[in-house]
């Protein structure tokens, strides 16, 4: 039973609803750096958009937009992951708490804030009454969202899934986090964030929708061949996890043309990947993509997002290499990428792609 992903569509630090990120990508050039919106005035009236908050719109445009290039005008499972959801309208209904002394608040933000919105507000745009969940576990949202997913698939609960990865960035939280050291204070390049000797990652913002189904098209990005999450592992465990998910699929690691990682840059963070490369895939050249989209609760979605656009477009672009000697060297149309992130050295995830 063959499961694929038939199309995506984001809204991020890059041109959004577009692949131009392939031969033209934008390069963070500041420690905060916002989504660039689209024209949402094809998808949502001025009237309702009025009334949306920001990560809000964002999801229902991806969606319409991942559910267009799909061909798809009903999913029969609504998915979403989240880390914070709705952080603009939080701040809001917070704001109101404090300036009207927890009298007369505008139910508005409140119910916009709460983390199921986004699944809810697709639905209802859609009509859509089949199974309907959200998940909020902060960097592994979307993992467990796709895992659902997949798992449903599988199992043959259902044809097709609207999956979506969806966190925003306010100025307040930036702030908030950079408190924490979660973010760059210091001007980097390209070169230092390879490195990665000091703290902190350049932030973002992720609005991310994909389609599942069971069929095959022309339009398919790729397979989602087999997935795999797992919890605290060392890596002797992280290792046998990679030789079990390949050992399923009857793929050897020499027929894997490409592991993406999410390094960001953020020393704690890189050091586990870098392990892997020592132990694990030596062979294997590595890619990146958090130095172009940033980082987020939800970042590990443009993982899996960037390696089904490259099986689709049958290539990588070089900017995508983690090291620019092996984006010399590849030559070869890509048929197999793993992706492998991880949480805080806690939470793993493995997903295999093939073409």
């Amino acid at each position: 039973m063959s499961i694929y992903i038939q199309s995506a569509s984001h809204i991020s630090i890059q041109k959004p609803l577009s692949e131009e990120w392939m031969e033209m990508p934008i390069i963070p050039d500041s420690f905060f750096m916002k989504s660039e919106e689209p024209d949402y005035k094809p998808f949502i009236s001025p009237m309702e958009a009025r009334r949306m908050g920001t990560l809000v719109k964002r999801a229902l445009v991806t969606s319409a937009d991942a559910l267009r290039k799909g061909d798809c005008e009903m999913p029969d499972a609504i998915i979403s992951g989240t880390g914070l959801g709705c952080v603009e309208h939080t701040e809001k209904f917070l704001n109101a708490v404090i300036d009207n002394d927890e009298e007369c608040l505008p139910p508005t933000s409140f119910m916009q804030s709460t983390h199921n919105t986004i699944s809810s507000q697709i639905a209802l745009r859609l009509k859509c009454h089949g199974y309907n969940s959200t998940y909020s576990h902060r960097g592994t949202s979307f993992d467990s969202a796709l895992f659902d997913a997949f798992m449903q698939l599988s199992l043959g609960k259902i044809g097709t899934a609207l999956v979506g990865a969806h966190d925003e960035m306010t100025p307040d939280y930036f702030l908030m986090l950079s408190k924490l050291g979660y973010w760059k204070t210091n001007f980097y390049t390209l070169e230092q964030l390879r490195k990665g000797e000091e703290g902190g990652a350049i932030s973002g913002s992720c609005s991310l929708s994909m389609l599942l189904s069971m069929q095959k098209k022309d339009t398919t990005l790729c397979e989602l061949k087999d997935m795999e999450m797992f919890y605290r592992p060392g890596i002797l465990q992280s290792r046998h996890a990679i030789n079990d998910i390949l050992l399923r699929n009857k793929l050897p690691l020499s027929e894997i043309d490409a592991v993406v990682m999410g390094l960001s840059g953020d020393q704690d963070n890189d050091d586990v990947y870098h392990e892997l490369r020592k132990h694990v895939f030596q062979n294997t050249p590595m890619l990146w993509y958090k130095q172009i989209f940033g980082e987020s609760f939800s970042a590990s979605s443009f993982g899996v997002y960037v390696g089904a656009v490259c099986l689709h477009e049958g290539r990588i672009p070089y900017h995508l290499f983690f090291n620019p000697d092996e984006a010399d060297n590849f030559q070869k149309e890509p048929k197999n990428i793993l992706v492998y992130n991880h949480f805080h050295d806690r939470d793993h995830s493995i997903v295999l792609l093939t073409k």
